[in-house]
């Protein structure tokens, strides 16, 4: 399953993270994960949230510029080495990883990474062909709220 995740363009400026951040928060959208990278001048705020549609029309109406991106949720064991079996198992599977980042579910030693890949759906095929949990939208939000 692939997840719809935002990218919001911001200058690299003292307070410009929280602008978006406020205007999903006033409306009730919540920010189920997310990972900032930034340049000298302007940073990429990537955004998974409650409801990515409704977030894209509001951040674009208030003059972000957005970029909606398919991400892959895969479910892994939170311990030393999990990381590594997936990357082995993609790079065995020629898989590129355009970028990633991670986040714990504080429960039941279970850790979600999500991944940008150049081929989502090749990708998908393999971690389930590997016997790996390939999260829903929804499965993400649960585990998050659980």
């Amino acid at each position: 399953m692939k997840i719809h995740q935002l990218s919001l363009f911001l200058e690299n400026k003292p307070g410009q993270m929280a602008a978006p951040c406020r205007l999903l928060a006033s409306s009730g959208i919540n920010i189920r994960t997310l990972t900032m990278a930034d340049t000298q001048r302007f940073g990429i705020l990537r955004l998974i949230v409650s409801d990515w549609q409704q977030s894209k029309k509001m951040l674009e109406d208030a003059g972000y510029l957005v970029n909606v991106a398919e991400v892959v949720a895969v479910e892994v064991a939170d311990r030393p080495g999990g990381l590594v079996d997936l990357l082995d198992l993609l790079g065995q599977a020629n898989m590129n990883i355009e970028y990633m980042y991670a986040f714990t579910f504080g429960r039941g030693g279970r850790a979600a990474l999500i991944f940008r890949f150049d081929r989502p759906d090749e990708a998908i095929e393999q971690l389930r062909a590997a016997g790996l949990n390939v999260l829903a939208d929804v499965e993400v939000y649960e585990r998050i709220e659980g």
